[in-house]
């Protein structure tokens, strides 16, 4: 007898519940995200220097090129090597909406739920010891929640310490 995702329904539920609270606690609670994000050295002649552009909210970066040809350029190999070189993501003004943020992470735990629920159902028999589901469950949410990290710390700046404590708060 196979087991469907509905019949999983209520697991799916705790586990993302579960894992909205221990994502909530890693980051208001213990220590260790505190200096993930650094401050300007002069952050208000930074936003005074950004506000007059009205950016919209988005992901940018300086310096920005359309096409690797640009980027062969004299003038655009000049700008990346005077620097600086980054990415900038601008949010709507104003505070962010931690209610819809917070909504929004546990819907996001909900589908990474039924996710796991389609593997775990497709690839293990009904009755399955207990240490081989929590194995397979195990390395597929690590993976879900924390492998884009290592994506960004390549790509996009993130610093490695800021990925690897993502990888270690995943594993919880």
């Amino acid at each position: 007898m196979e087991i469907g995702i509905t019949g999983l329904w209520l697991a799916i539920l705790l586990s993302a519940l579960i894992v909205w609270v221990a994502s909530a606690l890693v980051w208001m609670v213990l220590p260790h995200h505190k200096k993930d994000f650094k401050r300007l050295p002069d952050e208000a002649a930074a936003i005074d220097a950004l506000r007059p552009q009205n950016l919209a909210p988005g992901q940018y970066n300086i310096p920005h090129c359309q096409s690797w040809d640009e980027a062969k350029k004299p003038e655009m190999m000049e700008k990346f090597n005077k620097g600086p070189v980054g990415y900038l993501r601008i949010l709507p003004n104003g505070m962010p909406n931690m209610g819809k943020n917070m909504a929004l992470a546990f819907v996001h735990y909900l589908v990474v739920g039924v996710v796991l629920a389609y593997i775990l159902s497709r690839t293990l028999p009904p009755g399955a010891e207990y240490l081989t589901v929590f194995r397979l469950a195990g390395l597929v949410t690590w993976v879900a929640y924390g492998m884009g990290s290592v994506n960004s710390a390549i790509w996009f700046g993130l610093p490695r310490s800021s990925a690897i404590k993502q990888q270690v708060d995943s594993l919880l």
